[in-house]
């Protein structure tokens, strides 16, 4: 009897396999024709085993074909990605790419070989699900699972439509919909919401949302299965709505603050019955309609302490949590962001964060370095105590638009993991950053990590990037790029810098050099970038025409421009401390022509508009009604954050054309306005006064009805031609 079940489990197995293999290919085949539409007759996919447990690839020619060989549809998309980078000098980021092959394809010498050393390539944090990623459709999202395949991504993160689990269950469970209707947070705050943070803000969620976005999970996660990835599903927490304090009274409840301005949350007590119970019944109800991956994130006190700081009662804690995904899942595996670890220190000591992490089998158990890049805490957790582990690069918090990064670290650092001695179970590389769709170049270096497992030399890297980029040898343009290399991407390893310098333009006015979430400190000089910029220029008549280079000269322009407005700021402040009217007027008027510039300057790339963004939230709308919660959600979150006086206001500032003249010039404007009154009466500003007025202004720009462009308007190359000429020397000058 045992061995006919061991039978028929081999068929089904070998059964799968072979539906698996073939449905590599035919995906892998859809997303050639997807990314080379004038030139996919030209590749033949096949398939090839794996290599000791990770992926692999070939490429060869045979006759005028190429062939890509692979061990999965993601190894075969990587291998596309090589033929295109190595040998068709090609490049495909989120802002700009270079895709201009001959027509005639270039032919291999000899076969290529590739294998990764990485079982998990890990990509995407909560965060990143919200500041990029809030509205996009299908088609923004088909776009994107190329780019994680391409790039070697097998390992997704994949909570899209989450709250529609939850809501099924939680009406199994004899909740109504008034019950959760101050639960579930609005659609620009999901992954707070996911992570127990928050709460009902920015709600109450129609249910249509909830319906639309699990069909666009179902979608996501076919296509990634279909490419051979392993999707990161969501696990029980503890998180439970207000109404159950009162639906079930007996139930071992905690009350946790965010400290954000936002209400409580409650979380199950991990020992109380009903938590494995919950866990449970969560996951069988995600595998029947989603099916699994067996890998499940949970993260039980994201920025929250636990009640007690005894190792003892952390370990039944993280016992528990894991408990009730196997009881759904024997084979769960509780993959963890070890954010906790890099933010909270002094909570998660030696015995406590040992205690934490030992309560589970180590196979049971995947930790991510969320942010290695800038302190790797595995080197002081003994390799997170023998789990699996996965280098991660954060980089960007917020979504930010800034040029900034650790380029020489990520060249060096995670091969140098790879090889110490004392890395542990090592078993990954990814990506964990808060928002993407900026500085394509930190993560074109990243995941060229995933396929070679030695230290990449910029020297020789940084030239090909630039080449594959512009479609063009530039000797100009690679100066640039080796004057950013040590200048706005080279911040060093050991430095706390959250994600470069905003400008003081974003922050809430003020006569201070920065506030809380608008750092302009930079890690160079200001004036180190000027040659970039021109170097740049001059690389115009050669590299004009590359998407590539338009957005980058508009990007580090934007840049110089930025820093610019912060000695300017000192100008018109020092003017006021002096009293010195006429002064205060000229600086203040430099100072709102900065803004207008660099809003005409950004309206010429689609990267930097504000219009996309509120229109496509406002497209998920069913009627008027969801329409404007949408707008809402999309302009709170990158700006005030959440209510008219919530502390993390600016925390997701951007750079786009829009919100420069709609929301920046006028909050200057009624500030130099008050300052201007203030001097002609000899008196001081009301501070206090005038932020009560402004946080209110912002209110009502957040809730206001507005439509933005869209398309572009004007010509990137003429008018970063224009701004060179008109401030280089000004810039130059400044002391």
């Amino acid at each position: 009897m045992k061995s006919t079940i061991y039978l028929i489990a081999a068929i089904i197995t070998l059964t799968a396999a072979k539906v698996n293999a073939q449905t590599d290919l035919k995906a892998s085949n859809e997303l050639i024709v997807r990314t080379l539409p004038s030139h996919y007759k030209s590749f033949v996919t096949e398939n090839i085993p794996a290599e000791n447990g990770t992926d692999v690839f070939e490429i060869e020619s045979k006759g005028t074909k190429i062939i890509l060989r692979g061990s999965s549809g993601v190894a075969i998309a990587s291998a596309l990605y090589h033929y295109l980078t190595e040998y068709g000098h090609c490049q495909i980021t989120w802002n700009g790419s270079n895709l201009n092959l001959p027509t005639k394809l270039p032919l291999l010498q000899k076969k290529i070989r590739k294998n990764t050393p990485y079982e998990y390539r890990y990509y995407l944090n909560y965060c990143t699900f919200n500041y990029s990623m809030s509205w996009w459709d299908w088609k923004r999202w088909e776009k994107e699972i190329d780019w994680m395949a391409l790039h070697g991504i097998n390992m997704p993160l994949a909570i899209t439509g989450e709250e529609y689990t939850w809501y099924l269950l939680y009406k199994e469970m004899g909740f109504s919909d008034a019950d959760l209707k101050d639960f579930f947070t609005g659609p620009a705050y999901f992954g707070w919401f996911w992570m127990g943070n928050i709460d009902g803000w920015g709600g109450p969620l129609p249910l249509s949302w909830m319906e639309s976005h699990f069909k666009l999970q179902k979608q996501i996660l076919a296509r990634q299965r279909a490419l051979g990835m392993k999707p990161v599903l969501p696990a029980f927490t503890g998180h439970v709505p207000a109404a159950f304090k009162n639906k079930f009274p007996k139930a071992k409840l905690k009350a946790t603050n965010w400290t954000n301005g936002f209400a409580d949350t409650y979380i199950l007590d991990a020992e109380d019955p009903m938590f494995a119970s919950i866990g449970k019944r969560f996951l069988e109800k995600q595998t029947e309609l989603l099916g699994t991956d067996h890998l499940y994130s949970a993260d039980t006190f994201n920025e929250n302490e636990p009640p007690s700081d005894d190792p003892e009662f952390l370990g039944r804690l993280s016992k528990k949590v894991y408990d009730g995904m196997k009881l759904a899942d024997p084979d769960a595996i509780w993959v963890m962001q070890g954010w906790l670890f890099y933010s909270d220190r002094k909570f998660w000591r030696d015995a406590q964060t040992e205690a934490l992490l030992k309560a589970v089998p180590n196979d049971k158990m995947i930790l991510l370095d969320l942010a290695t890049e800038i302190e790797p805490v595995w080197k002081r957790t003994e390799a997170f105590y023998g789990k699996p582990w996965i280098w991660n690069m954060l980089h960007n918090f917020g979504g930010n638009t800034n040029l900034f990064g650790r380029m020489d670290v990520i060249a060096k650092a995670p091969a140098e993991a790879l090889h110490d001695p004392k890395r542990g179970n090592m078993r990954g590389i990814g990506l964990t950053m808060e928002g993407i769709e900026q500085n394509p170049v930190l993560y074109e270096l990243m995941t060229a990590n995933i396929w070679r497992s030695e230290v990449i030399d910029l020297t020789t890297w940084l030239p090909k990037f630039v080449t594959n980029r512009y479609g063009k040898k530039d000797p100009h343009a690679l100066k640039a790029w080796n004057i950013l290399r040590n200048t706005v991407y080279n911040v060093p390893a050991n430095k706390y810098i959250r994600d470069g310098a905003e400008s003081i333009i974003q922050a809430r006015p003020t006569l201070d050099s920065m506030t809380r979430w608008t750092k302009t400190s930079l890690n160079y000089d200001a004036k180190d970038l000027l040659p970039a910029w021109d170097e740049l220029i001059k690389a115009i008549p050669l590299c004009k025409t590359s998407d590539g280079f338009q957005y980058d000269l508009v990007d580090l322009t934007r840049q110089v421009m930025a820093n610019y407005a912060l000695p300017v700021q000192r100008n018109f402040v020092n003017a006021y401390k002096a009293g010195n009217l006429p002064l205060f007027k000229t600086e203040s008027a430099k100072f709102i022509q900065i803004i207008d510039d660099m809003d005409k300057l950004l309206a010429t790339r689609k990267d930097f508009l504000l219009g996309p963004w509120v229109e496509d939230a406002r497209k998920w709308g069913n009627n008027e009604s969801e329409k404007s919660l949408y707008e809402m959600n999309a302009k709170d979150l990158i700006t005030l954050w959440g209510n008219a006086s919530n502390p993390l206001h600016e925390y997701a500032c951007r750079q786009w054309s829009g919100l420069l003249s709609d929301f920046y010039k006028p909050r200057w404007q009624q500030f130099f306005l008050k300052a201007q009154t203030a001097l002609q009466a000899n008196q001081h500003i009301d501070f206090i006064a005038f932020e009560k007025e402004i946080m209110q202004w912002e209110w009502k720009w957040v809730n206001s009805r507005k439509d933005y462009p869209v398309k572009t308007i004007g010509d990137p190359i003429k008018t970063a031609l224009e701004i060179h000429t008109k401030y280089r020397k000004i810039i130059a000058n400044v002391h």
